[in-house]
């Protein structure tokens, strides 16, 4: 069973804190988990239950330590309000220099503070093929359990790095075009989209920063088909869903 220790330590990596310290992130879920066994990511501690063991049979091979725990015990370490039969702790992978885009869309979020919109947001970019997401250092930390579970399993696919984003947007080569999503640009739907290039997307209420906004190069919009005064602004997860799809329809 999971003792009162490793419980107490599974609780202190909802706080970013202790996993920057630690250097890893909790991963919760059947699917979360098979996702983490297939991904290369190194495994410290994975706990579940028989059944999920003797149907990953692989298990020990897979990870540091296994420990095979009855239903209570995962629920009392779980952060979730719907527990299922197994959790990890799987180590954050090392750094890596932040990349510049040579012939692909990379995304740049600026300031994203809710976990549910970076979560999607990486989910979509998995969908769409984009494997280089650049964040603001003041975005909501990637390895933040709720994140962790709203990218369904993109968090192993997709490459996420944290800088400051306007020193990179001006380290970039002047060729490169940068793109902003804001109320007031250009329809996206009758503007040419380079399928090289940044693309960035702002905040969830200020939307992209003073700074950030003199470093784009292209300003686009999603128009708003309402018949009537219809809602102000889209949800910048559904806005970046929108966008991604328009930049890779028009390269396609």
């Amino acid at each position: 069973m999971l003792s009162k220790n490793k419980i107490k330590l599974i609780h202190t990596l909802e706080r970013k804190k202790e996993r920057d310290e630690l250097g890893v992130f909790l991963v919760e879920g059947r699917k979360m988990v098979e996702e983490a066994l297939g991904s290369g990511f190194e495994i410290d501690l994975l706990a579940c239950t028989e059944e999920f063991a003797f149907n990953h049979p692989q298990l020990p091979d897979k990870t540091k330590e296994l420990v095979v725990a009855d239903a209570e015990s995962i629920r009392k370490a779980s952060l979730q309000k719907n527990p299922q039969n197994v959790l990890a702790i799987v180590r954050q992978p090392k750094a890596r220099p932040t990349l510049f885009p040579e012939s692909e869309l990379v995304l740049a979020l600026d300031f994203i503070q809710d976990p549910g919109n970076l979560g999607t947001i990486m989910r979509i970019a998995d969908w769409f093929g984009i494997q280089t997401i650049v964040c603001s250092s003041n975005t909501v930390d990637v390895y933040n359990p709720k994140v962790i579970q709203a990218t369904m399993g993109a968090i192993f696919r997709v490459q996420t790095h944290y800088t400051d984003l306007p020193e990179y947007l001006k380290k970039l080569d002047p060729q490169i075009p940068v793109y902003g999503a804001f109320l007031d640009g250009e329809n996206i739907y009758a503007k040419d989209l380079s399928p090289r290039g940044v693309l960035v997307m702002g905040n969830e209420g200020n939307g992209i920063s003073e700074e950030v906004e003199r470093l784009v190069t292209c300003k686009i919009s999603i128009p708003s088909f309402s018949s009537g005064k219809g809602s102000e602004s889209l949800n910048v997860a559904v806005a970046t869903a929108i966008c991604c799809s328009e930049f890779k329809r028009k390269s396609y």
